[in-house]
């Protein structure tokens, strides 16, 4: 561009309309800056945590993490719901190491799932438990789900195997006239036939053959008192009456 006979730069013109007549720059267009503030997530919160837990784990035994990181030998062996209101360690009263835990979604033992099947077997075998507990809670809401009528996708043959539950005990809970009641009652009765399913494995027959144990128990959690709702599971009865059919001792 040329302008009274001269090159003009539009650039140099832009810089001395910023520059002003002194010479200086003009800030009075730019925002101070700010500093930066990291927050603190949840995730982050996690390592705190279990930095603070570790140190209070010291504090009290020096050797804890030591004798901890040798080897497991629990007695028990907890298959329960995945709800995350449900810590099987806390409920029990038991530090790390003395429960070996499986968990999923309706604490339900399928004998097609090689997950549970392979917890069990490892339980039996080679941790050689003395206590297998199905746990189950009132308000799951895998139970709830499995009343409902609807197409759930990929859940639907999860949720299935408490649809059978439901037609085997269809008498008893067509019964049940309060839906919060039959709810609870069909909780528990999941719990007992997951039970029993545990008592159908060769492991578990096997040990109990040679050891006498395991011992299968059936629970129920309730959230609203914090309390274990022991379902008092005839182990030695259930046993017998299954093996009439689910027998397998024999090699």
């Amino acid at each position: 561009m040329v302008s009274g006979g001269r090159h003009c730069d539009p650039f140099l013109s832009w810089a001395r309309l910023r520059l002003g007549d002194i010479g200086r720059p003009d800030f009075s267009t730019f925002a101070p800056a700010r500093a930066s503030v990291v927050a603190v997530t949840p995730y982050d919160k996690i390592f705190e945590n279990n930095q603070r837990w570790a140190e209070e784990q010291l504090r009290s035994d020096p050797d804890y993490f030591a004798r901890l990181s040798q080897s497991q030998q629990p007695d028990f062996l907890y298959i329960g719901c995945s709800d995350s209101r449900v810590p099987a360690n806390q409920i029990m009263g038991l530090a790390p190491g003395d429960v070996f835990v499986h968990r999923n979604v309706a604490n339900l033992v399928n004998n097609v799932d090689l997950n549970v099947m392979s917890v069990i077997n490892y339980g039996v075998r080679h941790l050689d438990v003395k206590h297998i507990v199905v746990c189950g809670h009132y308000g799951c809401g895998g139970v709830q789900a499995a009343m409902q009528p609807k197409d759930l996708g990929i859940l639907n043959p999860w949720l299935r195997n408490i649809r059978d539950v439901y037609r085997f005990h269809k008498l008893e809970l067509d019964g049940i006239t309060d839906e919060a009641k039959r709810y609870d009652r069909l909780v528990e009765l999941n719990v007992l036939e997951q039970s029993i399913n545990i008592i159908k494995t060769a492991a578990v027959q096997k040990s109990y053959l040679s050891k006498g144990y395991p011992i299968v128990h059936a629970w129920v959690f309730d959230m609203r008192n914090g309390i274990i709702n022991d379902l008092k599971l005839d182990f030695v009865q259930t046993l017998h009456n299954i093996q009439e059919v689910y027998d397998l001792t024999k090699d």
